[in-house]
């Protein structure tokens, strides 16, 4: 395919998929502790792709391997365990509007630490879906109670996916897609996972019954299209594209996180509504006309 073509078809595909990873992880949750949930979408998908890793283990980038931790850690372990520790307070539809603030941290982290380009209309842009964050971040949920802490875990969740964009677009980028997310999951992260599994009370706790195995779908769903697949397809998106059109991902994310969420009965605020509604807009102004990262 075109690689024109092909990048805003992973686009659609990325934006359905991570967009849908939501409420599944809200659904997860009824089941397992956040933690438990974390670590399950993590070793699973570490053992699903480890054939494949092991086929490949000669072609491991041990001349990058601080990036690989690096990219592996912020970007498919840290993140994995922020996002149901916050869904234990805010809904699934702010959790992905919060993450779509992703391009905003992907400007800041490449012109921090890789010197990426950055326009005057990406700053302006990157002011107004800030303002946005912070009425979402004050505008309470049901009762009207503060959610402060959990927007913060969200907003570092979404830090730590820039991080991990960025470094693989300038140091990993050389590795073919599949075989990365191989890498990370299963040489890198499976045995971190299934320790922090240990620690989260999931085999003190077992017992196999219908809820366990209910949790265990739902979980599953989750790790093996919103974190194995997700990835292959984001870490070729990245070897065509740039890490800031990579990004804007999280642009189409929330309306599907919205729509999975007024399904299951979740409510939006209009003080939310609104807060959602500018940093989308702001996202909008910083990708209008872009030219230094294009």
């Amino acid at each position: 395919m075109n690689p024109e073509k092909e990048k805003w078809v992973l686009l659609v595909l990325l934006s359905v998929i991570w967009g849908s990873s939501f409420i599944l992880i809200k659904k997860s949750l009824a089941h397992f502790n956040p933690y438990e949930v974390g670590a399950l979408r993590v070793l699973i998908a570490g053992i699903i792709l480890l054939p494949l890793a092991l086929m490949n283990i000669k072609k491991f980038p041990r001349k990058n391997l601080k990036w690989l931790l690096l990219a592996a850690v912020t970007g498919n372990f840290i993140p994995m365990f922020l996002f149901p520790i916050a869904e234990t307070a805010v809904s699934s539809s702010i959790a992905g509007i919060i993450n779509s603030m992703m391009p905003i941290f992907v400007i800041l982290v490449g012109a921090l630490f890789w010197n990426f380009g950055t326009t005057r209309r990406q700053v302006i842009g990157v002011l107004i879906s800030f303002s946005g964050a912070c009425i979402l971040a004050f505008s309470g949920g049901e009762g009207g109670q503060l959610k402060l802490i959990p927007i913060l875990l969200l907003l570092l969740a979404t830090l730590c996916y820039a991080i991990s964009t960025t470094t693989v677009k300038s140091k990993l980028n050389n590795i073919p897609a599949k075989i990365l997310s191989a890498f990370v999951f299963s040489f890198v992260l499976i045995i971190p996972s299934a320790i922090s599994l240990v620690f989260a009370g999931f085999f003190s706790d077992f017992k196999s019954d219908a809820n366990l195995w209910a949790g265990l779908g739902y979980v599953s769903l989750l790790s093996i299209f919103g974190t194995g697949l997700a990835m292959m397809l984001n870490y070729r998106l990245l070897g065509i594209s740039t890490p800031l059109f990579a990004s804007t991902v999280t642009l189409l994310m929330p309306v599907v996180a919205i729509v999975w969420g007024l399904i299951d009965g979740e409510s939006l605020t209009l003080l939310q509504a609104i807060g959602a509604i500018i940093i989308l807009a702001g996202l909008i102004f910083l990708r209008a006309k872009n030219t230094a990262t294009k």
